[in-house]
């Protein structure tokens, strides 16, 4: 268990890392590209990210607050709240990092998947 939290804490501590160094995006920016980001991936106007992955989290999220999820913490303790650490940090570094790439892409040239650029 202490491995798994441990892991957890580590890829949390890499997510706030990205997330706050010099130059990047803060939370507020990241929070408010995440529409954007569901739009564009969904239209297939970005193919940095899959619709799968996203499903993915928002899954993730929905396990999170669900009852079934309480139910698991009250019953067993230790695992429930090992899984919730492991899923919670998933979720953090995978947004963190895709409204980093999303973000970049929005600055950068946006084109459009097929698109010639001259």
């Amino acid at each position: 268990m202490a491995l798994i939290r441990l892991g957890a804490v580590r890829t949390v501590a890499t997510a706030l890392r990205t997330a706050t160094r010099p130059g990047s995006a803060g939370v507020g920016e990241r929070l408010a590209s995440l529409p954007r980001l569901l739009r564009a991936t969904v239209t297939g106007e970005y193919a940095g990210a899959s619709r799968g992955r996203l499903l993915l989290v928002v899954g993730a999220v929905a396990y999170l607050v669900s009852p079934l999820d309480f139910m698991t913490d009250a019953v067993l303790p230790l695992i429930g709240f090992a899984d919730d650490a492991v899923i919670a940090s998933w979720v953090a570094a995978t947004l963190v990092n895709e409204t980093e790439a999303f973000l970049q892409w929005e600055r950068g040239a946006r084109t459009v998947p097929g698109e010639v650029v001259p």
